[in-house]
């Protein structure tokens, strides 16, 4: 089996156009990521099919996108101004700032949960374990401090007299702030769920891992307005949903566990965590909450606008519940670029590298190869055709073998090659990436033998 490593990940994201680090010309950019022109490909894959299973597919789940300034009352109302922060300390040789939980789980490889740890306990068990510093080795820290990780910014014509405004932590509070526009345009009934997909911001400090956590990162999430005494049902109904989905989309079950919250904010019912195997350990890839009544509620005071729901059936009034499911399309992609990667051993002796990614979410559908470049016109012919219909490369340049081998990198899951007799009979080869089979088709029937194959149900 082959053995995946953050560093194997990258390196075939770089070379072959999945993600860049940001700004690289610079020097980079910590904790920024580029997706190039496959990467972002496979990441919209990823978010058309969670936008698919869980609003398309969904009678009872309407989609907006919210802004990401907005007002700063928001953010008071939800706490994060007062009291959002992660527990950080420096490296006193090299100045590097980590997280202190964050440094406990890599260490453990996700074998020890540090969520529900005082600072005294996370510092104690650095003490013990004796836990360097990821960038010198260096074992000398500063104490835990909280820093709170929202990223500030100022709105107005001068700047020593602008607001304060901040770049949305999350994206679940366009969901509550719309919550009486979206039932009542949508004449939506308890239970119903708000979903959006959208970019949110937080000054994390954090060594490597990818795109496991940065500072600019987007969720796809929903939250699920429901009565209370249904709502543990529902809670239970999308972890089952959630788990269902990342399987769906090509993640192993055996490199999936549920993951319960040891500490629960003091406003919630349940919390728990989806998490998947990476190469750094178990970590978390989505959470499930239910979070009762408190989201409304600190709206509605805040605002002075009432957030009670008039039950059209019983005329009762009540704010509701809500359930929450977050899921980072980043990490997701992660979770997915690390399931999919394999080096498969040839029967010439040769090793391919091959990302075995569900044909729905692979970031090309179909790679247009002509044997020779003088049978272009036709293959372009063919590009036209099956372009209208999918994302497709076309490739001409190269021995046929070394094509496939890159389009085998990147994961596409059918190559149609165009040869003389394609000029003479309107067929074409079609190879399988997995099994590296070949078929011969007729071009009129491309269209419907690969739909078939890249559909998400």
């Amino acid at each position: 089996m082959t053995k995946v490593t953050m560093d194997k990940i990258v390196n075939l994201c770089k070379t072959r156009g999945l993600i860049y680090p940001g700004s690289e010309i610079y020097g980079g950019f910590a904790n920024t990521w580029d997706f190039g022109p496959v990467g972002v490909e496979l990441k919209n894959n990823v978010k058309r099919a969670w936008w698919k299973r869980f609003v398309q597919e969904d009678p009872n789940t309407y989609g907006v996108d919210a802004s990401i300034l907005m007002n700063p009352k928001t953010w008071e109302a939800s706490g994060h101004v007062a009291s959002f922060g992660d527990p950080k300390m420096d490296c006193k040789k090299c100045k590097q700032r980590f997280r202190a939980d964050t440094l406990i789980e890599n260490h453990s490889k996700g074998k020890v949960s540090a969520e529900a740890m005082t600072n005294e306990e996370l510092t104690a068990y650095i003490n013990e374990n004796h836990i360097s510093c990821p960038h010198c080795g260096g074992f000398d820290w500063t104490p835990i401090r909280k820093f709170n990780p929202m990223f500030t910014t100022s709105r107005g014509t001068l700047e020593e007299g602008a607001d304060v405004v901040y770049l949305r932590p999350e994206t679940c509070q366009g969901e509550y702030v719309n919550f009486l526009n979206v039932q009542r345009t949508a004449r939506a009934k308890v239970p119903f769920a708000i979903a959006q997909i959208g970019k949110s911001f937080r000054n994390e400090i954090t060594p490597g891992n990818f795109l496991f956590r940065t500072i600019e990162f987007e969720q796809m999430e929903l939250q699920m307005f429901c009565k209370a005494d249904s709502s543990m049902n529902i809670y239970d109904d999308y972890k089952s949903r959630a788990l269902q989905f990342v399987k769906d989309v090509g993640l192993q079950a055996d490199h999936l566990r549920f993951h319960d919250h040891d500490k629960l904010a003091h406003y919630a019912k349940a919390a728990c965590d989806i998490q998947y195997l990476f190469p750094i350990g178990w970590q978390e890839l989505n959470g499930i909450h239910h979070r009762g009544d408190w989201d409304l509620s600190r709206h509605g005071e805040f605002s002075g606008k009432s957030m009670l729901y008039l039950d059209p059936y019983t005329n009762e009034k009540y704010i509701p519940n809500v359930i929450e499911y977050s899921i980072g399309a980043d990490r997701l992609t992660l979770a997915l670029l690390c399931e999919a990667y394999d080096e498969e051993t040839l029967e010439n002796g040769e090793t391919r590298v091959v990302m075995h990614f569900n044909p729905a979410i692979a970031p090309y559908k179909v790679a247009i190869l002509p044997l020779q470049k003088n049978l272009s016109d036709k293959a372009k012919e063919v590009f036209a055709l099956l372009s209208k219909e999918f994302m497709c490369d076309y490739d001409e340049a190269g021995s046929i073998g070394k094509r496939y081998r890159r389009q085998d990198e990147i994961g596409t899951p059918f190559c149609v090659t165009i040869d003389f007799d394609t000029l003479e009979d309107d067929t074409v080869t079609i190879r399988d990436r997995d099994s590296m089979k070949q078929e011969r088709i007729k071009i009129a029937n491309l269209v419907s033998y690969v739909e078939k194959k890249v559909k998400f149900n």
